[in-house]
């Protein structure tokens, strides 16, 4: 699927400075003709956003923001009338810096988790997807039960690790910097599966069919390993202090949908499958961060 021009639906953007309050700005916003509240950013004019880079999802080259989840954000900038201003590091640090207002907003595969709705605003979801196994095309490779006696990379700072590690019988947990170190050890033989973002191990299969790997979803466990058993909502992390920018990002995110604008960036990297745009039949945000009757939204009417 070619990607298409990216229709700028808003209102056209009215934005005025009002005052500098520490080193946060606030910007007077309107979106779909409805005045919104002052939207506080850290930096005049310019989004702060937190990658990790790992591909598929985000990367920052020549000065641009891409991939599956960086496609998106681009978007919702370009939407609320912001400047992106790309700061990378380590997936645990993404993490601190959000929780500690040193970045508007972090994303990357990000799953919605209760625990960090403490820290920091989740947004609405942009794509989802449950726990997949990668592993070599000779394994099959389904159950927690498969991982007795064997080898399992994950990265560091990944919310799944304790219960990784609880798991009975497991051989070995080992954990890695980056995600391309798994993948290393993973194509190398020097453990037996991998669990990391599946649209990054995805990406790597469709990159790379000479590595021979495969992923495949995990037997749910929820009583067990309800971590490992869930099925993702992939949201934008947005730092707690901003309120009204977690509400223009949601708008935006809503044109996304609506436009196919994240169904497009998917299958431009190989995952165009509808699968990724079904939300999961229990939604864990409903009592949390969403009210009852809250429908997640799908993209049925972009396929």
């Amino acid at each position: 699927m070619k990607p298409t021009f990216i229709r700028k639906t808003f209102a056209q953007t009215v934005a005025k400075w009002a005052a500098t309050l520490g080193s946060a700005a606030t910007l007077l916003v309107t979106a779909g003709g409805i005045a919104q509240a002052e939207m506080k950013t850290l930096e005049p004019g310019k989004l702060t956003i937190g990658i990790n880079g790992d591909m598929p999802m985000t990367q920052y080259k020549d000065g641009q923001l891409s991939g599956t989840d960086g496609e998106v954000m681009v978007f919702v900038t370009k939407q609320i009338g912001l400047e992106p201003n790309v700061v990378q590091m380590d997936w645990s640090a993404l993490i601190e810096a959000t929780k500690q207002g040193k970045l508007d907003v972090m994303h990357g595969a990000m799953g919605w988790l209760e625990a960090r709705t403490k820290i920091m605003i989740l947004s609405e979801p942009i794509y989802y997807f449950g726990t997949l196994l990668a592993q070599k095309d000779e394994n099959n490779f389904t159950t927690f039960a498969d991982m007795k006696g064997r080898k399992v990379g994950t990265v560091t700072g990944f919310t799944l690790v304790p219960e990784l590690k609880g798991v009975e019988g497991i051989g070995e947990v080992k954990l890695y910097d980056t995600s391309d170190g798994v993948m290393q050890d993973l194509v190398a033989g020097r453990i037996d599966m991998a669990i990391l973002d599946p649209p990054l191990v995805q990406y790597a299969i469709f990159q790379h069919p000479e590595w021979k790997l495969k992923q495949l979803p995990v037997t749910p466990e929820p009583d067990k390993y309800p971590v490992m058993s869930t099925k993702y909502n992939v949201i934008f992390g947005i730092n707690k202090d901003e309120p009204e920018l977690a509400e223009a990002i949601n708008g935006a995110i809503k044109q996304a949908w609506k436009d196919c604008i994240n169904v497009k960036a998917m299958a431009k990297y190989g995952l165009g499958d509808k699968a990724w745009f079904i939300p999961p039949e229990k939604n864990p945000r409903i009592g949390v961060d969403r009210e009852e009757g809250y429908q997640a939204p799908n993209a049925d009417h972009c396929f």
